[in-house]
């Protein structure tokens, strides 16, 4: 059995496999034992940024952190921030014709993507494991996945979390590449109540 360690870009996950579907209360060791069998997982680093309340949603901060408390209770689990940057910037309005443009407030994830970099980089050069894992289909990852690849001669594996096709960068650079299905979600999920030392955690009920 090889000695993986897993890194996973949150956002890249929800918002390619888990939104708009019953499979949001995701546990990650359960997801990593099924997409990954013949390997051992020593670490599990989830990289993600605290969501704000917006009008249309002002319960997501509220579900994320039920969930993040849900995802705390794996012993081998450990979770990374990033941040939101929201500006704001004049856009075309979709089907105006003649041409109108509008100003919107644009939220952007901050971090996650250059904290998921650092952390593989970083195991790697210190020898952290046998085989790294990706949860993304970020190509903004090549350049990491191809040093920890080509240089320091780790074997690294994507897991692509969405349904279309795989990134063309990382599937050139990546020892291989697998997609995560829905039944993969379906079976890795947590119980509807889980129990840390505060109490018990439930699983929203909009989930």
């Amino acid at each position: 059995m090889a000695k993986a360690n897993v890194y996973i870009d949150g956002f890249n996950l929800y918002y390619g496999a888990a939104k708009g579907t019953p499979y949001k209360w995701l546990d990650l060791s359960k997801l990593c034992q099924i997409m990954l069998p013949g390997d051992l997982i020593q670490e599990i680093k989830y990289f993600t940024a605290r969501v704000s309340a917006r009008p249309h949603d002002p319960g997501a901060p509220t579900r994320q952190q039920i969930y993040l408390r849900a995802l705390r209770t794996i012993p081998n689990l450990s979770i990374h921030y990033g941040h939101f940057l929201t500006h704001s910037c004049r856009m075309v309005l979709s089907g105006s014709n003649p041409v109108q443009k509008v100003w919107v407030d644009k939220t952007e994830e901050k971090g996650s993507d250059v904290n998921l970099a650092a952390h593989l980089l970083r195991d790697a050069y210190n020898r952290k494991f046998e085989v790294a894992i990706l949860i993304t289909n970020d190509s903004d990852l090549l350049e990491p996945v191809r040093i920890v690849k080509d240089e320091l001669r780790f074997p690294v594996g994507i897991l692509n979390p969405h349904p279309g096709s795989h990134s063309k960068q990382l599937q050139q650079v990546a020892t291989f590449i697998k997609r995560i299905r829905q039944a993969d979600l379906a079976a890795a999920q947590f119980s509807p109540i889980v129990t840390d030392s505060k109490g018990s955690i439930h699983k929203p009920p909009t989930w």
